[in-house]
């Protein structure tokens, strides 16, 4: 048995989205999330509902491998979502996502919190830094309140 330290990289960021809790939470799923984000396509989805719900499980390709998320928390009256992400071999990430109201629209706070699993994932937490994590976060922002006010995907062909 190895034991050792963890190489971890956490970052939060507040996203500002245009509409209530309630239209929101519910897009904060792998299946209603192929509607407003571009690119976004899970290979395997595993649901009793057919939308998100605690102890989902899905299946995304990934630059190194396929990703497994599994729902950990989903909590609609709390309006909060927790999932883990595991790269085998990789790299395994919590994901957490709290909606709280702001006006007629909501705030999104959204924590990754990647820890590496190899020497592989030190190179992949090594590059999740604030900026790129600032930068991922807000790209996301755009896609979904440009989907939140046209009820359309932004795509690369898509006028901003």
């Amino acid at each position: 048995m190895r034991i050792t330290k963890p190489n971890r990289a956490t970052h939060s960021y507040r996203q500002r989205l245009h509409a209530p809790l309630a239209r929101v939470f519910p897009l904060l799923c792998p299946v209603r999330e192929t509607e407003w984000a571009d690119g976004w396509v899970p290979e395997l989805v595993i649901t009793s509902s057919g939308v998100a719900e605690r102890d989902y499980v899905f299946i995304t390709p990934d630059k190194l491998g396929n990703a497994i998320w599994y729902v950990t928390r989903h909590e609609p009256a709390r309006w909060f979502v927790e999932m883990l992400k595991i790269v085998p071999g990789l790299t395994a990430c919590r994901l957490e996502i709290q909606l709280s109201e702001n006006g007629d629209g909501c705030f999104a706070d959204i924590t990754y919190s990647h820890t590496s699993m190899s020497s592989a994932g030190d190179e992949f937490v090594a590059t999740f830094t604030a900026d790129y994590y600032q930068r991922f976060m807000q790209a996301w922002e755009t896609e979904l309140n440009y989907f939140l006010m046209t009820g359309s995907r932004l795509t690369d062909g898509t006028a901003a």
